[in-house]
């Protein structure tokens, strides 16, 4: 061998599935009859696969096709994906298709995911953040063959990726660029594209789907369940930390308690004077509770990890707030948001489904997988930051010469969930779940010293305050009402905790908990969203109440 060819072995291993594909396509365009077999031609024993599975967007008519291939002839994959969300997903693990997976989030799935780890037929190299993922996909997890989605393709293989770009860009790049195989399913093959948003030369196959890829309207949340608690918490959110820090640039989690808070900017927040003074510039998904804000002038921009089911005739008469090409659909992308969460913004806030005394979480309990997706790429305070911001300096605890500002990151705990079942617990059921499944660090999602603030029902924890560790979990278990947690708070610590500013209670920040009720959201329905948007929102079926 010839010392140029032996430079060229990944071009030449393309070269070749490329060729053994011929039969199956023409030209670019493969047979959507064929793609089974197809699949089986273009994948070989052990390869990494990208497959497109994203919060949202679903490279479904591919994933379905793969779970049908031989297993004779296609195993022991090494599975790609951000989202586990389909059933397929884990078909391919029952059947020996797939073997290891990396991942960030199993939501729908999570039962199932603990229970084939527990069955011995799935491994999982790490449960990541978002960004995480696609970083090693540049690094030493670069895919042999990725499988994505986008709406529409002309013939030469220019996708349209539409509203929903999210990660495909992303794993197409990773891929094309390291010498494998980039096949994406469409809903259409038109002539001429609305807007070139991946080129040509970096996809290698097309593939008219049997019916439009699955989008999940993950964000949607319904006004009607928002309860009396949440609208305190948002009342708490909204006068304790975004009026006190001046908070500006925000991220906002998914959520019921997130959700609350912005429909009670336009009523509560324009009740303190606050519009024009917070929550200006979003990373944010386009939350349909967003709507009443943006309308009554809040708002001055989004840039969106994707979009969402219904959104897109608002967002195409919105383009001074959305980011949206010349077509005038929204321009999403995962990766670009997620740094803009991480570095763009003063102040992440989300939820979790477990706290320990020491404030780190997890949406990881026993017997479900949940994963995490990109909360640990925006909930923690990012050290390359070096552009500052009131919010950003209001947490400055120091005088040094060389102190630094700090992110905000925020967590919002109800102390009880539903059956009764606390929030706040001793040790996080992820540490057993990650000695149990042999991972070397426990699947926790948000560490404790990256948050600055803990808010429940019954007040906020000024964590960034505290000094010590001692200090901060007396200022946790003072807002941790009445779990065992909760119950270990001393009257007197917590009286001193509220007279120096670490713990405040709804009545020491000028929160009435009567003023708290759904009269005080600026829309109680889908149908007063609707409204609020002219008639631009469509809701999708099952959240319409006509």
């Amino acid at each position: 061998m010839d010392a140029a060819q032996s430079w060229s072995k990944l071009p030449l291993r393309k070269q070749r599935r490329v060729e053994r594909m011929a039969a199956f396509a023409d030209g670019r365009v493969l047979r959507p009859d064929r793609i089974v077999a197809a699949l089986e031609a273009l994948i070989e024993p052990g390869d990494r696969v990208a497959l497109e599975g994203d919060n949202q967007k679903q490279a479904d008519f591919l994933s379905r096709s793969l779970a049908e291939v031989d297993p004779g002839k296609v195993h022991d994959l090494h599975l790609l994906i951000s989202t586990l969300g389909r059933r397929e997903h884990l078909d391919l693990f029952e059947r020996g298709i797939a073997r290891k997976v990396d991942f960030s989030f199993a939501g729908p799935q999570s039962l199932r995911v603990a229970q084939l780890l527990e069955d011995g037929k799935l491994e999982i190299g790490a449960i990541y953040t978002y960004i995480e993922l696609y970083a090693r996909m540049f690094v030493d997890l670069t895919p042999q063959v990725a499988l994505v989605c986008a709406e529409q393709a002309d013939r030469h293989g220019n996708l349209y990726t539409g509203a929903n770009t999210e990660d495909t860009p992303t794993i197409v790049e990773a891929t094309a660029f390291r010498h494998g195989v980039v096949v994406a399913q469409v809903d259409r093959i038109v002539d001429e594209l609305p807007r070139v948003d991946i080129p040509a030369s970096w996809v290698d196959f097309v593939v008219e789907a049997d019916r439009p890829f699955a989008v999940e309207p993950l964000f949607t949340r319904d006004p009607r369940h928002i309860n009396e608690l949440q609208i305190l918490m948002g009342m708490m959110i909204i006068r304790g930390i975004y009026e006190r820090h001046g908070v500006t640039a925000l991220n906002h989690g998914i959520g019921f308690d997130t959700a609350a808070v912005e429909l009670l900017l336009p009523t509560y927040g324009e009740s303190l004077g606050l519009k024009g003074k917070i929550c200006r510039n979003w990373a944010l998904n386009p939350h349909p509770t967003l709507i009443p804000a943006i309308e009554s002038g809040w708002v001055e921009s989004i840039h969106c990890f994707g979009s969402e089911v219904g959104m897109g005739e608002y967002i195409r008469a919105r383009p001074d707030i959305f980011f949206v090409g010349s077509d005038g659909s929204l321009r999403s992308n995962r990766v670009f948001c997620q740094l803009a969460g991480q570095y763009g913004v003063d102040l992440f806030i989300g939820s979790t489904l477990q706290m320990d005394a020491d404030g780190n979480s997890s949406t990881v309990t026993l017997g479900r997988l949940a994963g995490f997706g990109g909360a640990p790429n925006m909930g923690h305070d990012p050290r390359g930051r070096r552009h500052a911001s009131e919010a950003w300096l209001s947490l400055m605890t120091s005088k040094e010469p060389v102190a630094r500002g700090r992110k905000l990151v925020v967590q919002t705990v109800e102390t009880f969930k539903a059956g009764g079942v606390p929030a706040f617990v001793d040790t996080l059921d992820a540490v057993e779940v990650g000695r149990k499944n042999g991972m070397p660090i426990a699947p926790v999602m948000i560490y404790g010293d990256d948050v600055s603030h803990v808010v429940t029902e019954e007040g906020i924890a000024y964590l960034y305050k505290a000094e010590g560790g001692e200090e901060r979990r007396a200022a946790i278990a003072a807002v941790a009402g009445a779990t065992e947690i909760g119950r270990r708070a001393e009257a007197k610590r917590t009286a001193d905790l509220r007279a120096r500013g670490i713990v405040a209670f709804p009545e020491d920040i000028g929160v009435s908990r009567l003023q708290a009720n759904r009269s005080l959201l600026a829309a109680r329905s889908i149908d007063d969203l609707v409204t609020w948007s002219g008639g631009l929102y469509d809701p999708p079926a099952r959240f319409r109440g006509w």
